[in-house]
């Protein structure tokens, strides 16, 4: 398991992470989500090793993470990080040596990638005869050549059209299911909801939100309703307690606004003024929580 406590950095003046705390656990996939700016990228670099921390601690399966072991992890930048003029199974399998892997062992987890990630008919092309989407493939074969202990990843998705997010996906479900623990970044909220397992939500260096998905999406969906009726839903607007922020004819969106028993008072009044087709709590998406975490 991956834990990071209290890790904090400053570029001169500017507090770029102010006590970030959150953990990876094993075969498990965490999305890691901020405003560009909010601090995910180095959050990742102190961890790799790429930054040093000014305060707080890095940890894998309990002890401090030492270059050995972050040998034996597997990063994707965000910025394309491969050689544009060398054939793709060709540096592939090159990075898998630097790992300390064999050659034969690296040249066939090579082929098994890069055949998982549909790229097996380019594995002698350039990388610069690829499109961005087929060289976005290539930087996820490159991260997992060498089977690694820890996946991080920084917007794996970028450049991705839906056929391809689904093969990547397909991927890391897959490294997952293994016992690896999974941390990755993305702006595509609507991949990570389907994705991950927990999130942690960054704003301004500080973590404002942490948790197992649907953990979260129970902790900030406890005070929104639906109700479906059978003629015009208006007369909710007019239940005390109650805050319409949705709706037109037979249903209505709703959310408490200081009596916390106000949806049961919704309910009984819809049942005495006819059929109720319908009366659930909404459960917010991915999107409305990252909103009201940051």
């Amino acid at each position: 398991m991956l834990k990071v406590t209290s890790i904090s950095r400053r570029f001169g003046d500017h507090q770029v992470l102010d006590g970030v705390s959150f953990e990876v656990e094993p075969g498990r996939m965490t999305g890691f989500l901020g405003a560009n700016g909010a601090g995910k990228t180095t959050t990742m670099r102190i961890v790799l090793g790429v930054l040093a921390a000014h305060g707080g601690t890095v940890t894998w399966d309990g002890a401090p993470v030492t270059g050995a072991v972050r040998k034996r992890f597997g990063y994707m930048p965000e910025e394309r990080g491969l050689y544009p003029k060398m054939g793709v199974a060709e540096q592939i399998g090159w990075l898998g040596r630097l790992h300390g892997l064999d050659a034969a062992t690296a040249a066939r987890n090579t082929e098994r990638l890069l055949d998982q990630l549909e790229l097996g008919h380019r594995a002698k092309d350039r990388l610069e005869e690829l499109s961005l989407g087929n060289q976005q493939r290539a930087q996820v074969a490159a991260a997992l050549v060498h089977d690694p202990v820890l996946l991080i990843l920084d917007e794996p998705f970028s450049g991705l059209d839906p056929i391809a997010v689904e093969t990547v996906l397909g991927v890391l479900r897959e490294r997952a299911a293994s016992g690896v623990p999974v941390l990755f970044s993305s702006h595509q909220l609507s991949v990570v909801e389907r994705l991950c397992d927990d999130v942690v939500i960054i704003s301004g260096g500080r973590v404002t939100a942490a948790g197992a998905r649907d953990e979260l999406r129970e902790r900030y969906g406890t005070t929104r309703f639906e109700l479906v009726v059978a003629s015009d839903a208006g007369w909710v607007r007019d239940v005390p307690g109650v805050r319409v922020v949705d709706g037109d004819g037979p249903r209505v969106v709703f959310e408490l606004d200081g009596r916390p028993d106000a949806e049961q008072v919704v309910l009984e009044t819809a049942l005495r003024r006819g059929s109720v087709r319908g009366f659930t709590r909404v459960v917010p998406t991915l999107d409305e929580i990252f909103l009201e975490a940051i």
